[in-house]
């Protein structure tokens, strides 16, 4: 099989899923602890996911990052009809109070397929691998926790998140950065477009994305393809 210099992974939907257990007890504590409407499990629900596909969608428009403190905060306001409740707020406690949930509720390795898929790519020494990653609740630096507990740190040379970078896919600008960041990788002054592969679920931010500056790219999981198709 040919072997790109440089594999570029999305992280959510391709590599990894979230464990429906951290959602549902994140819409607990908010209903418990945030809620001065005394909204529903139900509309708690509604609202964090209503805020997650807004600032989703924005972030593909713009090509920047919305925070995941001023996604919260907007959770928080929506929650209680936009009036300025719990303006003492702490967002530091918030902030971690949802770290350790998640930390608690791990994601889920997407395929049985990953790891074995991996391994092929790592074993193949003159190829790097990277993560280019928008987020959204959950911060880079989470994640970077997580990946080792999912025993799938191993296998990259780096990592890029949007949060970290203040760019999200499809920005031809956070492509561009893991461009660079692959070449600086491999200690060459530049590796060619036609060399770098990146792999994600998502039309817009992965595929359209990736063309956009040249590389070549392989849409997985929301198709007929899943990892184990990038080794054909």
């Amino acid at each position: 099989m040919y072997f790109y210099k440089h594999y570029s992974f999305d992280l959510w939907l391709t590599l990894i899923k979230s464990n429906p257990e951290f959602k549902k007890q994140r819409a607990v504590f908010f209903h418990k602890h945030l809620n001065a409407k005394k909204k529903t499990i139900e509309e708690v629900q509604q609202v964090i996911r209503q805020v997650d596909v807004m600032c989703n969608f924005i972030n593909e428009k713009t090509g920047r990052n919305i925070a995941s403190d001023e996604m919260y905060l907007m959770v928080i306001h929506q929650l209680n009809n936009y009036e300025p409740t719990f303006s003492d707020l702490d967002m530091l406690w918030l902030q971690k109070e949802m770290e350790n949930l998640f930390l608690h509720f791990l994601p889920f390795v997407y395929s049985n397929e990953t790891y074995s898929t991996l391994d092929h790519i790592k074993q193949h020494q003159e190829s790097t691998i990277g993560i280019l990653s928008n987020t959204a609740f959950i911060e880079g630096k989470t994640l970077r926790k997580v990946l080792p507990e999912l025993k799938l740190a191993q296998y990259f040379d780096f990592q890029l998140y949007s949060d970290e970078t203040g760019l999200s896919k499809p920005n031809k600008s956070f492509f561009e950065l893991m461009i660079k960041t692959a070449s600086a990788e491999r200690a060459e002054k530049a590796i060619q477009l036609n060399e770098i592969l990146h792999i994600g679920d998502n039309p817009i931010a992965d595929i359209d994305g990736g063309a956009s500056v040249g590389i070549n790219v392989f849409q997985i999981n929301s198709n007929s393809f899943t990892i184990k198709h990038i080794l054909n």
